[in-house]
């Protein structure tokens, strides 16, 4: 578990990246036509609105971790199985957005050797950046109740939904199951190839050097 020095550093990065998730999520089924999330009070930068504790305490524990779902319900969507793929995809495609702006900050540091100066500020950035990244592909594995799993189902033909709808109940408890595994073991299905991918455009993003957990 990280150290308190880290945890306050982390505090911040995480609750944004987990605002920004959830609140693409809202606005994309409001601008495709769903109100729901509007309608909750969720459709709102306020972090407190979408903090699940659960979730979050994995976040510092595993590195993997969650925000409470903005609600959506997808008969008020225009096409509401392709509408929802676009839905999944808002809170991936916001954290990566984010990352890449959050990047733009980083850069003048490095290139002017300004680090030690902003050092609290450099380390709260690289660790957004980071954040933002590893939550993005994170919520993009197809796996149930992840963003990529109903990215699947908008992909699947119908007669085969019936059959998803099968792994999408236990696939939260499948999931929960291989990142406590992982930990515990040392060997996370999800490090191994998560991490990587984070840790590429990490550097595509900021010019530093990988991160290392």
């Amino acid at each position: 578990m990280p150290d308190l020095a880290t945890i306050l550093l982390l505090v911040p990065p995480i609750l944004a990246a987990l605002t920004f998730h959830e609140y693409a999520h809202g606005w994309a089924a409001y601008k495709l036509g769903d109100p729901t999330a509007k309608i909750a009070g969720r459709l709102t930068l306020n972090p407190l609105a979408h903090l699940d504790p659960v979730g979050a305490i994995m976040l510092f524990l595993f590195y993997f971790g969650w925000a409470k779902p903005v609600p959506v319900n997808p008969y008020n969507l225009r096409s509401p199985k392709t509408d929802m793929i676009w839905v999944s995809l808002a809170g991936p495609g916001a954290n990566i957005l984010l990352a890449a702006i959050l990047a733009v900050i980083i850069k003048p540091l490095l290139n002017y050797g300004l680090i030690d100066l902003f050092g609290i500020m450099y380390k709260m950035l690289t660790l957004a950046v980071f954040i933002n990244l590893m939550l993005a592909f994170f919520n993009l594995l197809p796996v149930p109740p992840l963003d990529g799993s109903k990215v699947v189902a908008g992909l699947l033909p119908d007669h085969c939904l019936k059959w998803w709808g099968y792994f999408e109940m236990s696939g939260p408890f499948v999931l929960i199951s291989l990142i406590i595994l992982g930990r515990l073991t040392g060997v996370s299905v999800f490090g191994s190839t998560i991490f990587p991918l984070a840790n590429g455009l990490y550097v595509l993003f900021t010019g530093g050097l990988p991160v290392h957990l």
